[in-house]
């Protein structure tokens, strides 16, 4: 299959932002028939976040000799960009919380990201309604778009008002990104340790991998490490729960409970962040500056660390703090204006999948491999940045794609053979959409519940 200009225009962009050589690109071979129906080039997005995370390994692998050949499925890597796996026998759980979703207010739309209690709380509070929907539309209607924005923003909610792609452009955080780089790297700390051999077949096994992060982006970074033979060793607080995601997020991982807030829960990270290769986190830089775990300190407990990390909104301008998601960064960025407009609909709409979040993901295990490539050539750790509105600006400046058909529903042929026996129970998963010569994809432990195992190496 001859590449779209549209995937090689984003397969370059994101390989160059990641230091990567114009030539690598050489060893794609790309396969895979269908688009996911939207006003932008999701499909062409999935293919290339895909391809620059095999291209990452392979350079990893390669150690200067010849690219292995590097194989993507752009059918997979669409399908894959919505969920992996069909249940067997059981019920998937609802992905959006009650309240959660796109409401009219005076002056346009907003979305409210209700999916955390503390969210859903802050929105209420602001409201003064309870949890119903009826009552919630009626109290939206009563305020303008921004004002309920910046109600719910301060009172630590999530929520979006829909702006244009020509509004986002001229707002200051708007703009702010579009001067950003799609990917940063700073130079981190002289590694005091040798690096192990590398094992052609299981790349990455005995690479310890610490994961502080949450839906979605994060999670599928950490578990493209995992496919490759990682040891990912995922952290949340004892409250936290996302169990929609979770047959999807927690695949290949080890999982534990740590409470943040107590300070030995916190002597216990410093001691798993000293023994890690990699770190991948989604917290806001003042939240770990806080704990005694900002960028500086990180680098001192794990001397020659690789540490990945993502935002919402950006490294700079004035919403650099501020939290969201992939369907408020579609919002604010003018994505979900513009399929209302192309589909001709009178309300938000969105794309197809949260590809802001996978895609981010697939470039932050780029980034991450990068890392321990650029580790084993200088003796060095370095530090990786990216966003999600970055990937949202990489979305839409591509060129439209065009002359293929719609993307079919997942078939027989699209999963893997046998059964995955998952916490919640058996499963069929999706084929990889990535298969680089010699060395397969392929997970050491089924998905399961957060919490099972012992916040330990």
């Amino acid at each position: 299959m001859s590449p779209s200009p549209t995937f090689t225009a984003a397969l370059s962009e994101i390989w160059t932002a990641l230091g990567g050589a114009h030539a690598d690109s050489a060893a794609v071979r790309l396969s895979g028939a269908g688009r996911l129906s939207s006003a932008f080039p999701v499909s062409d997005l999935a293919a290339a976040s895909v391809a620059a995370a095999g291209l990452a390994l392979g350079t990893l692998r390669a150690q200067g000799d010849p690219l292995p050949e590097i194989a993507v499925d752009s059918r997979l890597a669409s399908l894959w960009f919505s969920t992996s796996y069909r249940p067997e026998g059981w019920p998937v759980p609802p992905v959006w919380d009650a309240v959660a979703g796109d409401y009219r207010t005076a002056d346009g739309w907003i979305r409210l990201h209700t999916n955390a209690p503390h969210h859903r709380a802050a929105a209420l509070s602001v409201l003064c309604t309870p949890a119903d929907r009826e009552a919630v539309a009626a109290a939206v209607a009563r305020w303008t778009g921004e004002d309920l924005e910046a109600a719910i923003v301060a009172a630590n909610g999530c929520a979006a008002v829909m702006r244009t792609q020509e509004e986002w452009a001229v707002h200051p955080q708007g703009a702010a990104v579009a001067r950003e780089p799609l990917i940063w790297r700073t130079e981190g700390t002289a590694s005091d340790r040798p690096e192990a051999r590398l094992d052609p077949v299981r790349p990455l096994a005995g690479v310890r991998v610490l994961d502080l992060t949450r839906v979605l982006a994060g999670p599928t970074a950490t578990r493209v490490l995992a496919g490759f033979g990682a040891d990912v060793l995922r952290i949340d607080p004892p409250f936290w729960d996302e169990p929609a995601v979770l047959p999807d997020m927690t695949l290949g991982k080890r999982r534990a409970h740590l409470d943040l807030r107590e300070a030995e829960d916190r002597q216990q990270l410093a001691v798993l962040l000293s023994e890690a290769d990699i770190l991948v986190h989604g917290y806001r830089s003042d939240a770990l500056e806080a704990m005694g775990f900002g960028a500086e300190a990180r680098q001192d407990i794990r001397p020659g660390l690789v540490d990945v990390s993502l935002d919402a909104y950006g490294w700079t301008g004035p919403w650099a703090q501020r939290r969201g998601f992939d369907s408020l960064v579609q919002m604010s960025s003018g994505i979900a204006h513009a399929g209302m407009v192309h589909y001709g609909k009178d309300r938000p709409t969105p794309l197809p999948v949260q590809a802001l979040d996978h895609a981010t993901g697939y470039l932050l295990a780029a980034a991450a491999l990068r890392g321990l490539a650029q580790r084993r050539e200088a003796g060095r750790g370095s530090l990786w940045r990216t966003s999600l509105a970055r990937t949202a600006r990489l979305l839409v400046d591509l060129p439209a794609a065009t002359g293929e058909a719609p993307l079919a529903p997942a078939e027989e042929a699209d999963f893997a053979p046998g059964l995955e026996q998952s916490a919640w129970g058996p499963l069929h998963r999706l084929k990889p959409p990535l298969r680089i010569e010699g060395t397969p994809m392929a997970w050491d432990h089924p998905a399961g519940l957060l919490g099972v195992d012992a916040p330990l190496w």
